[in-house]
């Protein structure tokens, strides 16, 4: 009797392996959700200086155009940033879908009803709230980085983030959808600064507590930052 042997299994290097299991997955989605919660938060920081007036907010994104000085090409250490905030984005994703879908076929293609019925609704809006994300992160970009939205095209002048924003703003359907999109951001960043810690295994039931404030913190902050400027042009804070 003979018996045939599976072929054996290819070697990747170290950090690929490591990234094939579920450990590594989770440590990935933990580093990269640091990475992007860290973006997040001077993102709405830079967002916050609209309320220094023109000048503050427009000389930001010359700084940020002007990273490095004479040092380096102009703007060449904003695109280095950016693409590495878009490398992380690539994988945070990559390493939640992987891991959700290595989590459903271990429970052969269904929930248990206890599972569900125990969890957060943060953590159950998580699929649906990140593909919100990321539409509207790509309509973000076309409207306030490159000018070429219907709602941007007619007004928008590269370098007057104060104008920019104030023209996209001023118009009711953007506003109504950066509210929608802050909000659906609300339960995603909520549960992803709270499971990051265990996700990287910094997990202690004495530390719990903490981990909550710091997400309601975080979460709080982001979205109440980046949904008063919305509303403030909408009320007329800025006339």
């Amino acid at each position: 009797m003979t018996t045939t042997q599976a072929p054996a299994r290819r070697q990747y290097p170290w950090p690929i392996e490591f990234y094939r299991s579920a450990v590594g997955k989770k440590w990935v989605m933990g580093v990269t959700g640091i990475v992007l919660i860290g973006y997040l938060i001077f993102h709405t920081i830079g967002n916050l200086k609209i309320y220094l007036g023109a000048e503050e907010i427009d000389s930001y994104g010359e700084a940020l155009r002007d990273l490095g000085g004479h040092l380096v090409p102009r703007t060449s250490l904003l695109w280095l940033m950016r693409g590495g905030l878009l490398v992380c984005a690539v994988l945070h994703i990559h390493s939640a879908a992987t891991l959700t879908a290595t989590n459903w076929k271990a429970r052969s293609g269904r929930y248990h009803v206890r599972d569900y019925a125990v969890a957060s609704y943060a953590s159950r809006s998580m699929r649906a709230t990140g593909v919100i994300v990321v539409f509207f992160l790509l309509f973000h970009l076309a409207d306030l980085t490159w000018g070429v939205t219907p709602a941007a095209s007619d007004v928008y002048a590269r370098g007057a983030i104060y104008a920019n924003m104030i023209a996209s703003f001023e118009r009711i359907p953007v506003a109504i959808l950066y509210v929608i999109a802050n909000l659906s951001l609300a339960p995603h960043l909520y549960h992803g600064t709270w499971s990051l810690f265990q996700s990287l295994g910094w997990n202690h039931p004495r530390f719990n507590q903490w981990r909550r404030y710091a997400a309601w913190a975080v979460t709080g902050f982001v979205v109440i930052g980046n949904l008063s400027v919305p509303i403030a042009v909408q009320l007329g804070y800025f006339d």
